[in-house]
């Protein structure tokens, strides 16, 4: 099973906070809110993505109540229609005719750590 790469996505409180955080640790944006069209940020919700060296970090302020572990495979729905032959329960499932065009499930480890997979 190819689960893509791998990033960590925190729930922020305050954007701009956290991003003067992780800049200060040497971190870049390169993606956004922002800057994609596509997903933009609103009033309430706001995201960037984050580089450094072989990191990448998620910020998502107003989208998540948790943490996330975030694979970026290229056929979430075969990992969900795998996973779920084998008794895995999904919190959100991956709808491949999403309006927004998005395609992403989240799960659970036996451990409560949400697992987010993200097609790009």
């Amino acid at each position: 099973m190819e689960l893509g790469n791998f990033s960590l996505s925190l729930t922020v409180k305050d954007i701009h906070k956290s991003l003067s955080f992780y800049e200060a640790l040497g971190f870049k944006v390169i993606d956004g809110g922002h800057q994609n069209k596509g997903f933009a940020d609103t009033d309430i919700m706001k995201w960037r993505i984050l580089e450094s060296a072989s990191v990448k970090i998620g910020l998502f302020q107003g989208m998540f109540d948790n943490n996330l572990l975030t694979f970026n495979p290229k056929n979430v729905m075969g990992i969900q229609n795998n996973l779920k032959q084998h008794g895995v329960t999904f919190i959100k499932e991956a709808d491949e005719n999403s309006a927004d065009g998005f395609v992403s499930a989240i799960l659970s480890d036996p451990d409560g750590n949400q697992i987010m997979l993200d097609q790009m």
